[in-house]
């Protein structure tokens, strides 16, 4: 049977704090608030391993209510540079998971290396709502393992719009990723990054709504 043919080797940047992501703690005013709201809703989307989807655990929107969502943008906008940010809305109707709370449980998916599409977002987000997560239930920035032992690049850019279309396949070996940065779980923490940096939680946590890893996720173009 032949060999698949090399996967495309992608430009690097090492991922450099205050660069690439930024890490801001204590970002809302009343987390415990926010996160009760959370665990109080009763119309969660479910994912796998509860239905057929290739997506984990659970979701629902939105996370943030407008005051709350609104201190987040301007700790963006500062951070970041960019005098403007924005939700895109995507073409076709399609959901887009935007000011998300996402709860996924051990066992329910294991790290999956990725890039947010280009088209999307220049900057995603992640805040971390569980405060009994342990910290290596974060999320990590990777880079390309290639045979040999070398490493490959990390980024997608143009003409690509995510890590799919830049290997031009869905499908690539375990091994394909190593882990190159990783930035620890905090509660209220909001880990904010460029987007065309393949990422991916760390790990996850928890059996009980309550015990999981719970995160809100945002999506901005600038």
């Amino acid at each position: 049977m032949p060999l698949p043919p090399p996967l495309p080797v992608l430009p690097y940047r090492k991922p450099t704090r205050g660069r690439d992501y930024w890490v801001l703690d204590d970002v809302l005013p009343d987390p415990d608030a926010v996160r009760e709201r959370c665990l109080a809703k009763d119309d969660w989307t479910e994912g796998y391993p509860h239905k057929p989807e290739s997506w984990p655990g659970l979701r629902a929107m939105p996370g943030l209510e407008p005051a709350e969502l609104a201190l987040v943008e301007r700790l963006v906008r500062k951070s970041t540079g960019a005098p403007k940010i924005w939700a895109e809305r995507p073409g076709g109707g399609g959901t887009f998971n935007h000011n998300c709370v996402q709860v996924v449980g051990e066992g329910e998916s294991e790290p999956r290396p990725h890039t947010d599409s280009r088209s999307l977002c220049r900057y995603a987000a992640v805040l971390y709502l569980n405060p009994k997560v342990p910290k290596d239930c974060g999320t990590s920035f990777y880079r390309q393992s290639l045979p040999g032992g070398a490493l490959g690049g990390n980024q997608v850019i143009a003409p690509h719009n995510n890590l799919v279309d830049a290997l031009g396949t869905r499908f690539v070996a375990p091994d394909s990723f190593t882990e190159d940065v990783r930035v620890p779980h905090r509660a209220n923490r909001l880990l904010l990054y460029s987007a065309n940096l393949i990422h991916s939680a760390t790990g996850y946590w928890g059996q009980t709504l309550e015990e999981k890893r719970m995160t809100a996720v945002f999506f901005w173009k600038a």
